[in-house]
C-alpha cells in the first residue's frame, strides 16, 4: 500500500507538472541550438565534401584550376569550422545572446527566473522572448494534464516524453520549416517500442500507423509536385506523421491530418490577411500535425471516432 501511495504521489499532476515546467526549460534549448547544429554539421560536411578535388574533377566535371580553386577554399572553410567554440545541448552553458552574459543558477528556474529578471537580461537590460516562459508553462500544463488523465500510472511517462517531443518539434518547425531527424526518428521507433512491449496501443495498429502515416503524405506529396512541379511539404512532415501513427494508431491518422489542414489554413490565411506570412508564402505543417496528435492524445480514440460518427 504504501509503495502505491507514493507511486500515485509521484506521478500526481501536481509533481509531474513540476516536472514540465523544467523539462520545458531544457526544450528551450533545444528548440534554440538544434537548428545550428544541425547546419554547422551540413556545412562540415558540405566543405569535407568540397575539399575533394579529385571528386569535383569527376563528379562535377570542373575545369581543373576550377576545382582547385573550390577545393581550397572548402578546405579553408572546414578548417574555419573545426576551430569554432564547441556547440551542443549542454555546451555552453545558457548566456544571454545579445551581450553573451552568462546566467545564474537562480535566472534558469522555470518560470521563477524570468519573473525575477522581469523579462531583461540582469547584465545589458536587453528583453527576453515571451516564448521561453511559455513553453514552460505549456510543458508544465500538458505534464499535469497527462497525469490527470491517464491517472497515476508508469505509462504517463511514455506519453509526457511523447507530448515534449512534439512540442519541441512545433516550435523548431514553427521557426526554421525543419523537423529534425534527430527528434523524429526516435520518436518514431519508441512509439513502434513500447508498442511492441505492450505499454500503449496494440503493435499492429502501431505499425499500421506508421506506415499508413508515412505512406498518406508522401502520396500527397507527390501528387503535388507531379502536377505543380512543386514541393508543398517537406519530408520531415511524412516522419512525424508515422510517428503518430506509431503512438496513436492507425484510425487517428485522418482525424490528424482533417485537423490539421483545417486549423493550418485558418492560420495561413490570417497571416496573409495580416501581411505576416513568411517569404515563400507558406507556413510549416509539423506544428499543426504536432497539435492535432496532442488533440486527439488527449480527446481518446473513442470520442474523435465519435466526433467524425465514425463509433
Amino acid at each position: 500500500m504504501a509503495a502505491t501511495t507514493e507511486l500515485q504521489w509521484l506521478l500526481s499532476p501536481w509533481v509531474l507538472g513540476v516536472l514540465g515546467l523544467c523539462i520545458g526549460s531544457f526544450l528551450n534549448v533545444v528548440v534554440h541550438r538544434l537548428p545550428p547544429m544541425m547546419e554547422r554539421q551540413w556545412l562540415t560536411d558540405a566543405a569535407a565534401q568540397l575539399s575533394d578535388e579529385e571528386a569535383l574533377l569527376q563528379s562535377a566535371q570542373l575545369a581543373k584550376a576550377e576545382a582547385g580553386a573550390l577545393a581550397k577554399s572548402s578546405a579553408a572553410l572546414a578548417t574555419k569550422l573545426e576551430k569554432l567554440p564547441a556547440l551542443g545541448i549542454a555546451m555552453p552553458r545558457s548566456r544571454c545572446p545579445h551581450c553573451g552574459h552568462q546566467l545564474k543558477w537562480h535566472e534558469n528556474i522555470p518560470l521563477v527566473g524570468y519573473a525575477l529578471l522581469r523579462g531583461r537580461c540582469s547584465a545589458c537590460m536587453a528583453p527576453i522572448s515571451a516564448r521561453y516562459p511559455f513553453i514552460e508553462l505549456l510543458t508544465g500544463l500538458m505534464f499535469a494534464g497527462l497525469a490527470w488523465h491517464f491517472g497515476p500510472e508508469p505509462s504517463v511517462l511514455l506519453w509526457c516524453a511523447f507530448a515534449a517531443a512534439l512540442l519541441a518539434l512545433a516550435a523548431i518547425d514553427w521557426d526554421t520549416t525543419l523537423l529534425p531527424d534527430a527528434i523524429n526518428q526516435p520518436l518514431l521507433w519508441a512509439g513502434l517500442l513500447v508498442a511492441l512491449l505492450g505499454w500503449t496501443i496494440p503493435l499492429q495498429a502501431a505499425l499500421t500507423g506508421a506506415l499508413l502515416g508515412y505512406l498518406s503524405l508522401w502520396s500527397v506529396y507527390w501528387l503535388f509536385k507531379l502536377t505543380t512541379g512543386k514541393e508543398g511539404m517537406g519530408y520531415g512532415d511524412f516522419k512525424l506523421l508515422a510517428a503518430l501513427g506509431a503512438w496513436l494508431g492507425w484510425q487517428m491518422i485522418l482525424p490528424i491530418v482533417l485537423g490539421a489542414s483545417v486549423i493550418g489554413a485558418v492560420v495561413g490565411i490570417a497571416m496573409k490577411l495580416n501581411a505576416k506570412l513568411r517569404e515563400g508564402r507558406y507556413v510549416p505543417f509539423g506544428p499543426f500535425l504536432a497539435g492535432a496528435g496532442l488533440v486527439v492524445l488527449f480527446a481518446g480514440q473513442a470520442r474523435v471516432l465519435g466526433w467524425l460518427g465514425w463509433a
